[in-house]
């Protein structure tokens, strides 16, 4: 392992370094890469986002690399061979709310053009960049969070709550919350 000094939360698993380093709080603007992390998000509802990123690959095989023009189509027989996906998270309620995310989030993108536009919207469009001291100064959501998830559930949108947002703009680079010392907090 190098010698950096990473955020305190990205430990020594060479999935979670890689993500802190390459990922986590960097802009996104690609809608599918977007529709990746808020199904992605939702799925890790009340489990560790380690166990998510072990099961990236297979939610992506799964879910037709984050198509939401193909998983918007998904019928109940596909949501059935999902739940017996032993490489997913098999919750019927997460697994069926993918599904309607990717019909609400289509027409997110008939009415805004993309689904980036939206997103970006309540945070001004440039990131949030906060520098808290440590990871107790990260807080668990924010007002701008509140705003996107109640505009999300509004749209019909499922595991969308505050608390889920918060962590796909972070994941988005919406937030940048790497904490001081971090050698990612130098950055822009």
């Amino acid at each position: 392992m190098d010698r950096k000094t990473r955020c305190s939360w990205a430990t020594s698993d060479p999935l979670y370094v890689r993500y802190h380093d390459e990922e986590w709080g960097r802009p996104q603007h690609d809608d599918r890469t977007l529709f990746e992390f808020l199904i992605l998000e939702g799925a890790q509802a009340g489990l560790s986002w380690l166990t998510i990123l072990r099961k990236r690959e297979s939610y992506r095989r799964a879910f037709d690399s984050f198509d939401p023009a193909k998983v918007a189509r998904y019928r109940p027989a596909r949501i059935e061979a999902l739940l017996r996906d032993p490489g997913i998270v098999r919750n019927r309620a997460k697994v069926t709310s993918a599904v309607e995310n990717a019909r609400a989030f289509l027409e997110v993108q008939r009415e805004h053009g993309s689904f980036d536009a939206f997103a970006w919207g309540f945070v001004g469009g440039k990131p949030i960049r906060r520098r808290p001291r440590s990871l107790r100064d990260v807080p668990a959501t924010s007002a701008e969070s509140d705003a996107f998830s109640k505009a999300l559930r509004d749209r019909g949108f499922g595991f969308v709550g505050s608390t889920i947002c918060y962590a796909f703009m972070q994941a988005c680079g919406l937030v940048d919350d790497h904490v001081q010392g971090c050698f990612l907090a130098r950055r822009r």
